[in-house]
């Protein structure tokens, strides 16, 4: 692949390849008793533990690159956060990136920038929490921005299964080369090229939505549902890993509508699946029509939640949003 990314692509590939195994480890470690208990520690550690060593190669390979990422270390160095500290320092030393504690809070507020510059990242370590935590879907996004536009996307999905094998999925995308998925846990096989599906009928869409209904309106999206005369169940699951699943005709469509007006959403929760999306021949934009504005720091400040399709159903999709939005 000839493009002018190789090195940030090559770099970014490995950082998510490590966060993913330190993540596995964590979620492996999750039991029942833990859930019961409502003791949500798991994802802590591996957020900062994801961040941090993700960080950690993305400041030594680019270090004038600002990350815009979802956490930081604040907490970490306060007294009652020394033992998440503990277990973040040693998670990252057993995953290759060892050092102090100074160095694991440097690692992870390297991901503290919040506004637009013309060329950053944007980093979720762990996206889709509930997922992580009942051991389902979860994704680790990373994205190049330049100039406003995404030139490089990559999502590792750990549990969602390579096609013919082994859960674990990574995926990436460079603006105009194509959208393309290799196994996660093995860089032996081939990477493979993902396409969008060829579903044009509304009546057979595949819809992808948030389990969470405060993530997305679910009341909404079947009405929409009900207009477009879908007869097919919805598939629902957390993370980006939906904008994995339409890039590779998994699904059709993918909704997140706004649950209350006003809300912003974050960029790290979506560009590194968008251009998955768009590379694989799909179509992107906000549920009024409006192209993803990056240029807005942390959040799509000009935007009004997001509709991802195989771009053979857009502009359907788009009207019947129209014609069932909610009163004001």
């Amino acid at each position: 692949m000839n493009h002018g990314f190789r090195r940030e692509l090559e770099a970014g590939l490995r950082a998510v390849r490590q966060a993913a195994l330190l993540c596995r480890e964590v979620q492996s470690g999750i039991t029942t008793e833990s859930l019961a208990k409502q003791d949500t520690s798991p994802v802590t550690v591996a957020d900062y533990g994801s961040q941090a060593v993700i960080c950690r190669l993305l400041a030594a390979e680019f270090p004038e690159d600002p990350v815009i990422g979802e956490e930081g270390a604040a907490e970490l160095r306060a007294p009652e956060g020394a033992v998440f500290l503990q277990q973040v320092l040693d998670l990252c030393a057993k995953n290759g990136a060892p050092g102090t504690t100074a160095d694991v809070c440097g690692w992870i507020d390297h991901g503290g920038a919040s506004q637009y510059s013309p060329r950053f990242w944007t980093l979720d370590p762990i996206d889709g929490t509930k997922g992580f935590l009942r051991k389902e879907q979860y994704a680790i996004s990373l994205a190049l921005i330049v100039n406003g536009e995404i030139e490089l996307g990559i999502l590792g999905c750990p549990n969602m299964n390579f096609p013919g094998g082994e859960p674990g999925v990574l995926a990436w995308a460079v603006r105009g080369y194509g959208a393309w998925q290799q196994p996660l846990f093995s860089s032996e096989q081939s990477a493979v090229a993902v396409r969008t599906s060829g579903t044009s009928e509304p009546s057979d869409l595949v819809i992808c939505e948030s389990v969470e209904s405060g993530h997305s309106a679910h009341d909404w999206s079947g009405l929409i549902a009900g207009d477009l005369s879908v007869r097919r169940t919805a598939l629902r699951m957390d993370s980006q890993c939906k904008y994995l699943a339409v890039a590779r005709g998994e699904a059709d469509l993918y909704l997140r509508l706004p649950t209350k007006r006003g809300y912003q959403e974050k960029i790290w929760d979506h560009a590194g699946g968008v251009l998955l999306v768009l590379e694989a021949g799909g179509q992107v934009t906000d549920i009024s029509g409006r192209l993803l504005n990056f240029r807005q720091g942390a959040t799509l400040a000009l935007n009004e939640g997001v509709v991802a399709t195989n771009g053979r159903v857009h502009p359907v999709v788009l009207r019947a949003i129209e014609r069932n939005r909610p009163a004001a």
